[in-house]
Order: structure tokens, then C-alpha cells, then sequence
């Protein structure tokens, strides 16, 4: 269960910092505006968001997405604090309540978003959007590994 928390939060940082490494496993680097641009035309293009659909969604998508990378920094900055080795019992049970109250919170958060796009996206269209974000994301990693590992499709 920890293992896999820290999984997704070491997944969910990496495709939420400002300086990424581009798709394609080149060396370049993109800014935080050109994660997103890419982000978006990748998830519009798969979920087959209309311009209109994509122009209302985004600005809610990403509001979430800042608002989620502040959470997973919270639960990083403990995570940290944890690696000195002269942390007592207590405080590592502290550090460990506060990382998944911040993965429930960010849950939450998720959930009260959920609401919110549904005013703008269908259900089927929010589902499509969640399966882009992690290919997406999928892809980005494959990039960061090089071109040379296994595919599987």
C-alpha cells in the first residue's frame, strides 16, 4: 500500500513540475507552458474534445492540476523529513498521516473537479479526458527511458 502511494505521488510530481523532459526522449526541456500546450493537445486529440469543449475545460483542468501539485508537494516535503535517520516512531506516524491525508484531499479535490466538468464534458468525455492524461503520461515516461525498451500496445 505504501509502495504504491509513493508510486503515484512520484508519478503525479513528475508530470506536475515546471521542467520536464520532452516526449520524444531528446534532452530538450520544456517549460511548464510547453508541458501544457503538449498536454492538452494530446488530451483534446484522444478524447475527442470539440475547440469549445477544450477552450471552457482547460482552465478548470489545469486549476486542478496546480491546485494537486501543491497538495503532492506537501506530502514530498514529509516524505523528506522522513529520510533523516534520527526520526522517532512517532513522528514517522506523523509523516505518513500527513502524506494520506493529502492523497485523500487531493481525492476530494478531485471529486468536487468532477462536478465542476460536468457542466462543461459529458461523462463518457471526462472518462476519454482521465484515460488520455494517463497514455499521456505513460508516453512521457517511455520518452524519459529511451527509445529502446519494450513497447507494449
Amino acid at each position: 500500500m505504501i509502495k504504491k502511494l509513493f508510486v503515484l505521488l512520484w508519478v503525479v510530481a513528475c508530470a506536475s513540475t515546471s521542467l520536464l523532459w520532452a516526449a520524444d526522449g531528446c534532452e530538450q526541456r520544456l517549460t511548464k507552458e510547453e508541458f501544457r500546450a503538449k498536454q492538452q493537445a494530446y488530451i483534446t486529440e484522444k478524447a475527442g474534445l470539440t475547440s469549445e469543449e477544450a477552450t471552457a475545460f482547460f482552465p478548470l483542468y489545469f486549476e486542478l492540476q496546480d491546485r494537486k501539485q501543491q497538495l503532492n508537494e506537501k506530502a514530498w516535503g514529509l516524505l523528506r523529513e522522513g529520510k533523516d535517520g534520527n526520526v522517532s516512531e512517532e513522528r514517522y506516524e506523523e509523516i505518513l498521516n500527513g502524506v494520506y491525508e493529502a492523497r485523500i484531499s487531493a481525492d476530494r479535490l478531485e471529486k468536487s473537479y468532477f462536478k465542476k466538468f460536468k457542466t462543461i464534458l459529458s461523462c463518457k468525455k471526462i472518462y476519454l479526458v482521465q484515460h488520455a492524461e494517463m497514455r499521456f503520461h505513460r508516453e512521457l515516461l517511455k520518452g524519459m527511458r529511451g527509445k529502446g525498451g519494450p513497447r507494449r500496445n
